[in-house]
């Protein structure tokens, strides 16, 4: 009742505002009441109109911080793409190098499966016989000797690692010609057999194929000799050796069609 009697005042106030020049007690009265009560009014109407102006702009914010997550996510898998792109593009280029060296059909393969086990060291490429590949072809990458094909199918073949127990590849130490045959051993290393107590070999030297065999050109890099070790008894030394090729992080390699 309060309120309607207030609102019918400050309606009677304004009907007869213009048509009087000087205020009576009763106005005066009401505008002393109103005033405090329009003042309230206009600062709850500001407080709300500011609550819904800040939400408005926390939406807008809300969807720009989206949108430019967005963007981030795509913009860094543009650039792990443009990397992944560009070191394919270093290897290739390295692989192109080594086939315009070695001067002998060949053809590039991409690793496509790995089947490493206490037993058996192979991967799979995606080149098969429709591609010229046979068994026993030799396999090589930018760093050197990977190995050779020892199963083909018609779009695909299976490598013998060079560090797999069952792969024996005849080889030279580059500084001193002395010989001998490089087989796989467990793990990442190899060893140099029946190199004799008398042949020079010392840590650091290089290791290549002798190309005695057939099977692999010769001077193709094989491995560093890391371990060296003549025994009191027996004819043969001790002997070790690092690939140059680091066998678990072959992608793209060569198989030399002869």
């Amino acid at each position: 009742m309060a309120g309607i009697a207030l609102l019918a005042a400050l309606l009677f106030y304004s009907l007869h505002l213009r048509q009087k020049e000087n205020t009576n007690a009763f106005e005066r009265t009401i505008l002393t009441i109103s005033a405090p009560v329009g003042g309230i009014v206009f600062r709850v109407n500001g407080f709300f109109a500011g609550i819904w102006d800040n939400y408005i702009s926390l939406v807008d914010v809300r969807k720009e911080n989206d949108r430019l997550r967005k963007s981030v996510k795509q913009l860094n898998a543009q650039v792990i793409q443009n990397n992944e792109a560009v070191l394919a593009n270093e290897r290739l280029q390295k692989l192109l190098d080594l086939r315009n060296a070695l001067r002998v059909p060949s053809v590039a393969a991409r690793v496509i499966g790995e089947d490493v086990t206490p037993w058996f060291r192979t991967v799979v490429i995606d080149r098969g016989s429709v591609d010229g590949v046979r068994e026993g072809m030799p396999v090589v990458a930018s760093a050197g000797v990977v190995g050779r094909v020892v199963r083909v199918a018609s779009t695909s073949s299976r490598l013998l690692l060079l560090t797999d127990n069952a792969s024996a590849i005849a080889a030279t130490v580059q500084r001193s010609r002395a010989r001998g045959v490089v087989k796989g051993k467990s793990g990442q290393l190899c060893s140099l057999e029946f190199s004799q107590r008398g042949e020079d070999v010392k840590v650091g030297d290089v290791i290549v194929t002798s190309g005695i065999g057939g099977v692999f050109p010769n001077a193709l890099p094989l491995g560093e000799v890391t371990m060296v070790k003549k025994g009191e008894y027996g004819i043969f030394q001790t002997v070790e050796l690092r690939p140059f090729v680091s066998m678990s992080r072959l992608e793209e390699v060569l198989v030399l069609l002869q």
